[in-house]
């Protein structure tokens, strides 16, 4: 197949997509994909690197597991709150704006939707922004825990090519000696206020995402394999209500057959097609 095939195919799937969501208030469900032009790599993409996440099971029960995962997580942070919102993200905030998003549900946990200006984000796997504690309940900002970490640990650095996965950690080379960070409030064990692997989504976070599809006409995902079972299981309400369903993501999805429209391609070039055409179809 030609590149002027490709193109031709893209740019007709794209009006394809356009008119089925034409004059309909949409939901969109984002995965990693959407951050990858931010520089923030892909779980399951083409090229992304094999990955062997902590689970919560082994952070509540290993002091050291949690010093390793502290070091790593406090190197990737740095690296991770550096990303700047893409053209993706904008277009959905501009989507929004526009009236024609009811709001964004994303399975990502690296806060860009906010930054760039979304109003109603529901994050489903929680965000990196806040850390919380396990016996008392007090919030901290990621940003203040950071400072308390590197007063902790002054020699710690941030290296110059630090490998960077989506949840923003990356694989320290040594944990030794690194000070963990304690609840300054009780004392108690602290932990991003993201759901590990082997955690649930919490019921209540579920059900918003569940109601912002009940509220639209229409559902986009972006970006996402929709490996995670809380993405089916989205598709899955807009397809009883019998909803267009669009997708958009490089590679195969899990609902390729269910979808309406499937696009192939960059999800911030995509997204910036819909957000200049779409408000003028209300």
């Amino acid at each position: 197949m030609t590149d002027t095939t490709q193109d031709a195919e893209f740019s007709a799937s794209i009006d394809r997509a356009v008119e089925v969501l034409a004059g309909r208030k949409i939901a969109v469900l984002t995965g990693a994909g959407v951050s990858t032009d931010s520089g923030i790599p892909d779980y399951r993409g083409k090229g992304a690197p094999t990955r062997t996440p902590m689970t919560a099971q082994q952070f509540l029960s290993s002091a050291d597991a949690r010093r390793r995962y502290w070091v790593g997580s406090h190197l990737g942070w740095k690296v991770f709150a550096a990303a700047q919102p893409n053209d993706g993200h904008r277009a959905l905030a501009d989507l929004e704006s526009a009236g024609v998003a009811n709001g964004v549900i994303t399975q990502n946990v690296d806060g860009l939707h906010v930054r760039a200006g979304s109003g109603r984000v529901v994050e489903l796997h929680g965000t990196m922004r806040r850390v919380g504690c396990l016996q008392c309940g007090q919030v901290f900002d990621r940003r203040d825990l950071a400072e308390r970490v590197e007063a902790d640990n002054p020699w710690i650095r941030l290296p110059e090519n630090v490998e960077l996965g989506p949840d923003g950690d990356v694989t320290p080379a040594s944990a030794d000696g690194f000070v963990v960070p304690t609840c300054s409030v009780c004392g108690g064990t602290l932990k991003p206020d993201v759901v590990f692997f082997g955690e649930y989504i919490p019921v209540e976070k579920f059900r918003e995402a569940e109601q912002l599809v009940h509220t639209s006409e229409a559902l986009v995902i972006a970006g996402s394999s929709l490996v995670v079972n809380s993405g089916i299981r989205l598709v899955e309400r807009a397809r009883r209500r019998r909803l267009p369903v669009v997708i958009i993501n490089r590679g195969e999805t899990r609902a390729d057959r269910r979808a309406t429209v499937k696009i192939d391609g960059s999800t911030s070039d995509v997204l910036r097609a819909f957000a200049e055409r779409l408000p003028g179809l209300l």
